[in-house]
Formats: C-alpha cells, sequence, structure tokens
C-alpha cells in the first residue's frame, strides 16, 4: 500500500528523492543539465508530496501554480527499485488531486525526450502533448503536457 503525505521543500526524504533524481537528470540530459536544473530548484515549491511504501520514502513531486487556472507538475521521481508497481502514477494523481482541492482546473508540465518513462506514463494519464510553453520554447529536448481536470 502507498501512503502519501503532503509536505514542503524542506522535508528530508523528499530532498533525499530529489537528490536521487537529479543525479539520474545529470546522466540522462548530458550537456543539458544545467539549462534544466536552473528551472527545478525546490525552494520555490510550495506544494510537495512524498509517497511511501511500509514507510519508506519511495517516490515524489510538487506543483507550483504556473497561472490562475494551472499548476504545474514538478520533481516526479520513484526510486529505480520500486518502478513499474504503478507507484508514479498514483503519485501524479494525488497531485491531481490536490491541484484540483486549491481551485485548479488544469496541470500542465514538461520532460525529456530522453525520459522515455516519464512520457509513457504521461500519456497514460490523460496528458496530452501541447506546444512548448516558458523557457522551454525553442529546446527540441523538451516535451510539454497538459492535462484539464
Amino acid at each position: 500500500m502507498i501512503d502519501f503525505q503532503r509536505t514542503n521543500p524542506s522535508q528530508n526524504d523528499f530532498i533525499d528523492l530529489v537528490r536521487e533524481l537529479d543525479a539520474d537528470l545529470k546522466i540522462r540530459d548530458g550537456d543539458d543539465h544545467s539549462f534544466y536544473d536552473q528551472f527545478n530548484k525546490i525552494q520555490n515549491l510550495k506544494y510537495c508530496l512524498v509517497a511511501y511504501e511500509h514507510k519508506v520514502a519511495v517516490g515524489c513531486g510538487a506543483i507550483k501554480p504556473f497561472d490562475a487556472q494551472t499548476m504545474e507538475v514538478k520533481r516526479m521521481f520513484v526510486l529505480p527499485d520500486y518502478r513499474g508497481k504503478g507507484i508514479a502514477a498514483k503519485v501524479l494523481k494525488e497531485l491531481e488531486i490536490w491541484a484540483k482541492e486549491l481551485d485548479f482546473s488544469a496541470c500542465v508540465l514538461e520532460t525529456g525526450v530522453k525520459q522515455p518513462e516519464a512520457i509513457a506514463l504521461y500519456k497514460k494519464c490523460g496528458y496530452q502533448i501541447t506546444d512548448s510553453y516558458g523557457q522551454y520554447m525553442g529546446i527540441d529536448n523538451s516535451i510539454c503536457f497538459n492535462k484539464n481536470l
């Protein structure tokens, strides 16, 4: 069973999971990592989520306001040993529930072309590829998604 804790960016389990995420992205993104990294500072987040399986922190995600109606999904990650169990989809669903509770009606997100697992997850969860937004406009390695809640 997966339990969730809504938290903030100073929570230790969230910090540890994001550290693992950043190490993975540094390898996947290669030379592009510093560009993406500047947009992923956790101190800019307010709504953070940690997923626990048997009290072990196994995954995380966050949302932040993008505009008056839309939240941006950030920092999605599941530890490698826990992948393939549907945890990421559960984290994403919990973030969507939280966004609706906060009166937002849509979510957007960006992921990289070198993250096929993430792309498959977002498509499976009903996200549609959309035009790149903000800092990701014109970036060939970015794929942006949106979903109405």
